[in-house]
């Protein structure tokens, strides 16, 4: 599958409509995002059950602030709606596929009982 250019019009559906989604949030000015553009777009074809959204942060100033992306590119993977990776930089493509293959098999059930703790914490504290 190809990536997706995704926008403040059809990122709220690719999250709630589809089980993965990796999003990397880059401008066209920045080296290192041309740099891991082939790399995201070449990974993406492994992988067709999976959404590879690319945010341009200079196009989508409010996708990029509600993120609080600092710096690019950054990459955020979602799954079942929950951000459970987030990492600036590039990567090599082989690493890439190592965090992609660790967020399919993750258990959403326990990441969903922590973020219940932690939100029961910080409601007593």
């Amino acid at each position: 599958m190809a990536t997706t250019k995704l926008t403040e019009q059809n990122f709220a559906s690719a999250i709630q409509d589809h089980d993965i989604v990796i999003v990397d949030f880059w401008a066209s000015w920045c080296a290192p995002c041309r740099s891991f553009a082939p790399i995201f777009e070449s990974v993406s074809e492994n992988h067709p059950d999976i959404v590879f959204g690319k945010i341009n942060t200079e196009e989508e100033q409010g996708l990029a602030h509600h993120f609080q992306i600092r710096s690019i590119p950054t990459l955020l993977i979602f799954r079942e709606q929950i951000i459970i990776f987030s990492q600036a930089g590039s990567l090599p493509a082989a690493m890439l596929e190592d965090i992609i293959e660790k967020a399919k098999v993750l258990d959403m059930n326990l990441v969903r009982e922590e973020i219940a703790k932690q939100q029961q914490s910080s409601a007593t504290a």
